[in-house]
């Protein structure tokens, strides 16, 4: 009898973590620009500022070379936006340290990127060609410092100089 029960729950624990595993996730088509309708933000519901200058890129690589953002570090103005693009070695995200972005700046950050599935924390992008956008259209200046949650440990950090 005993057998059953530990059988019968290691079966539903075992539903559960798979439908904890494969829930919430986002995939867009290899080469397409990430959709923004599919997974609701736990942001606070308000519509972020939508860029009005140039759009900025940061290749995503993990290589024989290390995991990395390319470039490390970046200068934009109020206004402009970022465009991270995977190019190898996945999966990658972008997360930002709520206590490395300016004063006042953790709001419209949360509301100007689209998806995330955690505060501060975009979703996965799996496939080469796939791409995550920010708005910094509204944000303070200042260093905004960021990384890829998988790749952390490997030294997959960037910064962000907004003017």
């Amino acid at each position: 009898m005993s057998s059953r029960v530990v059988r019968g729950g290691t079966a539903v624990l075992a539903l559960i973590a798979l439908a904890a595993c494969s829930g919430g996730k986002n995939s867009t088509p290899a080469g397409g620009a990430a959709s923004t309708a599919a997974t609701p933000s736990p942001s606070s519901g308000a519509a972020g500022a939508a860029a009005t200058g140039k759009v900025w890129d940061v290749k995503m690589y993990g290589d024989a070379k290390g995991y990395r953002f390319d470039p490390k570090t970046l200068t934009i103005s109020v206004g402009d936006a970022v465009r991270w693009v995977f190019v190898s070695g996945g999966p990658h995200d972008v997360t930002f340290w709520a206590d490395s972005v300016p004063k006042g700046a953790q709001a419209p950050l949360q509301a100007n990127m689209p998806n995330t599935i955690a505060p501060l924390t975009a979703p996965m992008t799996m496939n080469a060609g796939e791409s995550y956008t920010v708005s910094f259209a509204g944000l303070p200046p200042g260093f905004y410092t960021y990384y890829c949650t998988p790749h952390l440990a490997m030294g997959m950090v960037g910064t962000i100089t907004v003017k």
